[in-house]
């Protein structure tokens, strides 16, 4: 059996041209004319293939790299096999994404999952929904009344756009998702399995019966947003639960009634976001970080995985732990802890002896 590609083989190049492309130093030039016929890492990297190093903590993968070609910083004065043609970069790593999204474009973006283009025969379409040209709908989609969806935009197969929502240009929405109360820019990218604009988690609690809060806010995107698979947004109670322009979000990532996220955030997997909080512009949330509600998380603050945050974070500041706190502070604690553990443990004096006795009659 044929291994699968999934993806277009990317053209070949010479690493002249690549030189061009990336604005990297090529420091023997006699080597101008190699060519490279893909991209790949240190580790899986052949004769062929372009590569980079930029952590020293991969030393070991560079010296054993099977790699006709590497992108190394300016700074870098450590060894490189002979049989590697060297790049100078000033950014590697930046200059190997570069070449990778001109050799792989089609990988950037979601196209049909079956390789269509309009609209399939088996979706299922609203009379009252209005489409614009170069829309592809894929099969078993269905569009409710009212929908407005723009030019470019690609909904998968299985998706479900409820009433009155409206959808961008240049969008693509994922197989299987489902959108409801809903408002949609430009180029935005959900990927399978999300849910948007269900209600929120509203409740009057009480000993005998939980009564449900009205929620008749909206979910809005804004656009250049990407959402990871399987992520779900409510929408919001009183106000309109909204998601900045540029902000990245990854998988499986919840996010509550009422919630603001600012512009160009970076939101990783698995994080939970309660209802009612702020987060400004240019925050970074690691995995798994669980965020309280009715706090404020300030501009270009960051907080580490795994944090669980109860209060808010001024900006541009780095948190984290349970409960969060500054990460100096943090790590004293932590330092401390295991200091105390260490000095508590016994010894080779008396306290050793008696332990080393216990049990024995």
């Amino acid at each position: 059996m044929v291994l699968p590609t999934f993806f277009k083989q990317s053209p070949s190049l010479t690493l002249a041209e690549i030189a061009a492309s990336t604005k990297a130093r090529l420091v023997d030039p006699t080597r101008a004319d190699q060519v490279v016929t893909g991209v790949a890492s240190l580790d899986e990297a052949g004769p062929h293939h372009l590569t980079f190093f930029e952590n020293l903590r991969y030393i070991d993968q560079l010296t054993h790299t099977k790699a006709g070609a590497c992108l190394v910083s300016e700074s870098f004065k450590g060894d490189i096999p002979a049989h590697v043609t060297v790049l100078r970069a000033k950014r590697p790593f930046a200059a190997f994404v570069e070449l990778a999204r001109e050799l792989h474009a089609d990988t950037l973006r979601p196209v049909s999952g079956f390789d269509i283009t309009g609209i399939a025969a088996s979706a299922v379409i609203h009379p009252s929904a209005q489409l614009e040209d170069d829309v592809t709908v894929d099969p078993l989609a269905v569009i409710g009344p009212d929908v407005e969806i723009g030019s470019g935009t690609i909904i998968g197969s299985g998706a479900v756009i409820a009433a009155g929502v409206k959808i961008g240009r240049d969008c693509n929405i994922g197989a299987g998702s489902a959108l409801q109360f809903t408002l949609i820019g430009n180029n935005v990218l959900v990927h399978p399995g999300c849910k948007f604009g269900q209600d929120g988690f509203g409740f009057v609690f009480g000993r005998d019966k939980h009564i449900k809060v009205p929620q008749t806010g909206r979910v809005l995107i804004q656009n250049d947003v990407e959402i990871g698979a399987g992520t779900t947004i409510d929408r919001g109670s009183l106000r309109d639960t909204v998601i900045g322009e540029g902000t990245k979000i990854d998988n499986q990532v919840q996010i509550g009634h009422n919630v603001t996220i600012g512009r160009h955030c970076v939101i990783a997997a698995k994080c939970g976001l309660a209802g009612s909080l702020t987060i400004g512009d240019n925050v970074a949330l690691g995995a798994m970080v669980g965020l309280n509600n009715h706090i404020t998380i300030g501009d270009g603050a960051q907080v580490a995985a795994m944090a669980g945050v109860k209060d808010s974070i001024p900006p541009r500041a780095r948190w984290g732990g349970i409960f969060a706190r500054p990460t100096k502070q943090w790590f004293r604690e932590i330092l401390a802890v295991e200091k105390l553990a260490r000095e508590s443990m016994p010894g080779t004096d008396a306290t050793t002896q008696d332990t080393k006795d216990e049990g024995r009659e």
